[in-house]
């Protein structure tokens, strides 16, 4: 597959992420059930590398079936109506009849193919637990005037969120993913943690033993694609 390819679906799979959390937000779903929902997405098109399968299709069963997974008990019809209405917005609202039915039933055997391809593992780790016990270290480290003045939490959960645009989540361990966000969250404020540069470990060595400075500048790369990739589906 060429670049030109590669970006394209990039591309479709921001646009279809969007959708989801657009969806997301209207059906007042918790964010791991969100996070959830596009982890089976990105996997499903990771195992299943054809684009023949209608991606909004995919992401309205992937919250569904995240819902379930997460018992964040969402209704089939909600799903379905909401979904619709994010996907056509000009539309009336669906009315009970052979379209809504039809729909409900593709949601229905679409949850299915997706159980089958990923091989019914979906429940998955996220990096949300873990940013937020760092983010606990991190300002009992700080001083007080720095937290108080500076977003410190709101930005790092927004760049966590914004990772899940793209398929960050499968290529990297969940604790790795919310140490990147920090640093990249605190690196974008100037924000230097105290004495870490005279310690005998950097501050994210203290959170893994597993990660380096190579780990987190490739997950900060990944992240900014995505925002560079969000540019040109704007433009």
């Amino acid at each position: 597959m060429d670049s030109q390819q590669t970006e394209s679906k990039a591309r479709l799979h921001f646009k279809t992420a969007r959708f989801m959390f657009e969806s997301g937000l209207k059906l007042r779903i918790r964010s791991a059930t969100l996070a959830t929902a596009c982890h089976i997405y990105h996997k499903f098109f990771a195992e299943c590398e054809t684009m023949y399968y209608d991606p909004y299709l995919i992401g309205a069963t992937s919250l569904y079936l995240a819902g379930r997974v997460e018992e964040d008990h969402l209704k089939l019809r909600d799903v379905v109506n909401v979904c619709f209405r994010t996907l056509h917005p000009d539309q009336p609202p669906l009315e009970i009849g052979e379209r809504y039915w039809n729909l409900r039933e593709s949601v229905t055997q679409c949850e299915l193919f997706i159980m089958r391809v990923l091989k019914f593992h979906l429940v998955f780790k996220h990096p949300h637990k873990y940013l937020l016990h760092y983010l606990k270290s991190i300002y009992n480290w700080l001083e007080p005037t720095t937290t108080e003045k500076i977003p410190i939490a709101k930005t790092a959960w927004s760049i966590l969120r914004d990772s899940y645009h793209g398929s960050v989540c499968l290529r990297y361990k969940p604790e790795h993913i919310a140490i990147a966000v920090l640093y990249q969250t605190l690196q974008s404020y100037g924000i230097e943690v105290p004495h870490d540069h005279d310690a005998d470990l950097r501050w994210w060595e203290v959170f893994s033993d597993e990660i380096n400075i190579s780990i987190i500048k490739d997950i900060i790369s990944d992240i900014t694609d995505i925002y560079s990739l969000e540019s040109t589906v704007n433009s």
